[in-house]
C-alpha cells in the first residue's frame, strides 16, 4: 500500500511543474458554466420551470457536473499505455514490483487530488459572480451515496481507460476506440444536457450502463433530486467496477504474451 501512496504523492507534486495545465483546467470548468448560463438563460426566457428544473437549479446541476467532469482526468492512461506498448517501453511497468492497474489508479489519485481544490474554487467563484441560488441537498444519506458514487465513478473510468490501453496488445491501433469513447462520454454522462431531458425509454437503457452513475446521477443527488436512485446507483456502479477489474485481469493475462513472449 505504501508504494501506491508514494506514487500518488509523486504525481501530486509533479502537477506543480505543469501549472499551465491547472490554469487551463480551471478555464475549461469556467467555460462550461458560462456556456450553460448563456444557453439556459435563453431557453428559460419567459419560463419558470423546465423538466422540473428552475433556472438556478439547472445552473447548480451544470456547476456540479462540470466540476465532476473536470476532475475525471484518466483519459491519458489509455494513450500512455498504448504509446508504450507500441514503442516497446511498456516493459517498464511489467518489471517493477507493482500491480500495473493499481499503479495507474494511484497516479490518477495524485493528479485528481491536486486539481480538486482549484476546480472547486473555480466553481464556487462563479456561483457568486452569477449570483446563483445554489441548490444543494442537506440529506446526509444522499450526500454520502453521491460521494461514494463519485469515487466509484473515478475508479471505473480509470479501469475503462486502462482496459482500452491494454487493447493495444491485441489490435495495435486503438485510436478508433478512443475517438468513440471521447465523443460519447460527454453525452452519456449528462455533462452536455441533463439526461432527464431525454426520452424515458432511452434513460431506462442508460440506467443499465455505468456512465449514468459517473457524473449525471451524483450531480442530481447533490442538487436534491433522484433520491430514490441513490442506493441502487452505488450498487450498480460497484458491480461494474468489479466486472471491469475481472475483465482487465483476464485481458492482461491473455494478451501479455503477445508483448513479451514469456509466461509468468
Amino acid at each position: 500500500m505504501r508504494k501506491y501512496t508514494e506514487t500518488a504523492l509523486i504525481y501530486f507534486k509533479a502537477q506543480l511543474i505543469w501549472r499551465a495545465d491547472t490554469v487551463f483546467n480551471m478555464l475549461f470548468t469556467v467555460t462550461k458554466i458560462i456556456f450553460a448560463y448563456v444557453l439556459w438563460g435563453a431557453i428559460f426566457e419567459g419560463k419558470d420551470m423546465i423538466a422540473g428544473f428552475t433556472f438556478h437549479s439547472m445552473l447548480s446541476y451544470y456547476i456540479i457536473s462540470s466540476f465532476l467532469s473536470q476532475i475525471e482526468m484518466s483519459g491519458g492512461i489509455s494513450r500512455e499505455i498504448s504509446a508504450r506498448i507500441r514503442n516497446g517501453t511498456f516493459s517498464k511497468y511489467m518489471v517493477i514490483p507493482v500491480n500495473i492497474e493499481k499503479y495507474f489508479l494511484a497516479m490518477e489519485t495524485g493528479v485528481v487530488a491536486f486539481h480538486l481544490l482549484f476546480d472547486f474554487l473555480a466553481a464556487v467563484v462563479w456561483i457568486f459572480i452569477f449570483r446563483i441560488r445554489f441548490a444543494f441537498t442537506r440529506d446526509i444519506f444522499t450526500i454520502a451515496c453521491a460521494v461514494i458514487m463519485v469515487i466509484l465513478g473515478l475508479v471505473f473510468m480509470v479501469q475503462l481507460n486502462y482496459y482500452l490501453g491494454l487493447l493495444t496488445l491485441r489490435f495495435e491501433e486503438i485510436n478508433t476506440f478512443l475517438m468513440i469513447k471521447d465523443n460519447l462520454i460527454s453525452l452519456i454522462t449528462g455533462t452536455i444536457v441533463p439526461l432527464t431531458l431525454l426520452p424515458e425509454g432511452m434513460i431506462a437503457w442508460m440506467r443499465v450502463l455505468p456512465f449514468y452513475y459517473v457524473t449525471y446521477l451524483p450531480s442530481m443527488l447533490f442538487t436534491g433530486r433522484c433520491r430514490n436512485e441513490a442506493l441502487r446507483g452505488v450498487l450498480v456502479l460497484a458491480l461494474w467496477c468489479i466486472f471491469m477489474e475481472l475483465l482487465n485481469r483476464r485481458t492482461y493475462q491473455k494478451y501479455r504474451l503477445r508483448y513479451d513472449g514469456v509466461g509468468i
